[in-house]
């Protein structure tokens, strides 16, 4: 059984185009439409929605950081007094907000070595470690230093979350779906802010310090969630397949629901095909991504992300109902549009499921960037009027952004990380497009 399974892995390897980036996943057949990828693999589904779950729980601790920021409470505790009310100085702004970026930047590039070490599997595992003592101290802290070291301990995690659950769905996902699988991966990083607002919604307007201590109490639930079925995921089998743990692979593939049957199928091509992915993920660096033609591949995948941290998603994700409060609106109301805004979010990432391989990756990206530029001159010249009627045409314009952005860069820009790279340098070139995505959020915190 383990060696006829081991033999399945090639199946693509040998007779797709994938062959020359080392691909491996488990026999679906390009001739098949998504829904019938996913239909013919539901285990893979699982365990590829377990990892978006994993993305949920990184964008919810991200956000977390940056939300406290518009309730009252925490500005009472964690600020000064100015005109009859509390506000937060913009230094410790700034730091809250840069302070997990640039450890996610060190947790990421960390990550996508060390997962090439001791595998996916165990690399969340870690993550998940960092993430409960972050928690901690995010819960327990009283001074504005402390709860900065509990957001830059939390960063760490962001980025080991961010590159190995990436990775491990490019891996796992069957090929025909891969598209659509990876752009749901961005709908996780909505469905987290959007938990994010509704414990807010319910506990925001609270006089004492579970305003927003119950934000990040939210995310032991979450944490407990995913660490208690984190030993029950199937270690990616390419991974295992690069170490040489051929049995190994063979008993992660049968737990994908993979047959003997299917396996004896590429019986021929098994001998091959195995070395040559030990050999390609042999003495694999970060430098290789920038050589030959790995560094077109590289700008490509990377590309894509620096947009997204260029198109202003930084500011309209952690000071939108900031700034809705200093626009005017009261606590409950900015409360109820951050909700607004998650939803528009997760409905734009959702529609572009449908538009993702029909347009492409490219066209999706290139009109979703035109659009977004014309929106965002146009919110602008609205917040120079000044006026009331301006100021709510300028929030209802950034609410537009949330679903535009989501529909298409927000959305596109993943499965372009996934899979422009090979098989061999994919979570080191996923770590550099994250790395340098987090370096210009920390240049604009």
């Amino acid at each position: 059984m383990a060696d006829s399974l081991k033999i399945s892995i090639v199946t693509n390897d040998e007779t797709d185009q994938s062959a020359s980036s080392g691909d491996i996943e488990p026999g679906s057949s390009l001739s098949q439409t998504p829904v019938q990828a996913l239909r013919d693999h539901p285990r893979e589904l699982l365990w590829c929605l377990y990892t978006i779950f994993v993305l949920v729980l990184s964008s919810f601790d991200n956000q977390a950081g940056g939300v406290v920021l518009s309730i009252p409470q925490f500005r009472k505790d964690f600020g000064s007094p100015y005109n009859g009310n509390y506000v937060l100085s913009a230094e410790w702004q700034s730091a809250y907000s840069g302070a997990p970026v640039l450890s996610s930047i060190i947790g990421l590039l960390i990550s996508g070595w060390l997962a090439d070490r001791i595998g996916r599997k165990r690399m969340l595992a870690i993550g998940y470690g960092i993430v409960f003592i972050s928690i901690t101290i995010e819960t327990l802290s009283t001074t504005n230093l402390v709860f900065f070291i509990g957001k830059f301990v939390a960063g760490f995690a962001i980025g080991a979350f961010t590159t190995t659950a990436l990775t491990y769905l490019g891996e796992v996902a069957p090929r025909p779906a891969r598209g659509i699988l990876t752009a749901a991966a961005g709908m996780a990083l909505t469905v987290g802010p959007f938990i994010v607002s509704i414990v807010v919604k319910g506990t925001g307007d609270r006089s004492n310090r579970w305003a927003y201590r119950s934000v990040f109490l939210a995310q032991y639930g979450f944490g407990a969630v995913g660490a208690s079925l984190l030993p029950l995921m199937p270690e990616s089998p390419w991974w295992l397949l690069s170490k040489g743990r051929n049995v190994d692979a063979a008993l992660a593939l049968s737990r994908f629901g993979y047959t003997a049957e299917q396996a004896q199928i590429y019986a021929a091509a098994a001998s091959t095909t195995l070395d040559r992915a030990r050999e390609e993920m042999e003495g694999v660096t970060y430098l290789e991504c920038f050589q030959k033609s790995n560094l077109r591949r590289t700008i490509i995948a990377a590309a894509p992300l620096a947009i997204q941290a260029l198109s202003g998603l930084f500011f309209v994700s952690s000071y939108s109902t900031y700034y809705q409060q200093l626009a005017g609106y009261d606590t409950p109301t900015t409360f109820s549009l951050g909700i607004v805004q998650n939803i528009l979010a997760m409905t734009g990432n959702a529609c572009s499921w449908f538009l993702i391989d029909r347009v492409g990756r490219r066209p999706l990206s290139c009109y979703g960037m035109l659009l977004l530029t014309a929106l965002l001159l146009i919110t602008g010249g609205l917040a120079c009027v000044g006026t009331k009627s301006a100021t709510k045409g300028t929030v209802a314009l950034l609410l537009l952004y949330n679903w535009l952005y989501s529909i298409t860069i927000g959305a596109t820009a993943y499965p372009i990380l996934i899979e422009t790279p090979t098989s061999r340098l994919r979570i080191k070139t996923a770590a550099i497009g994250l790395t340098l995505q987090n370096g210009l959020f920390v240049s604009l915190a």
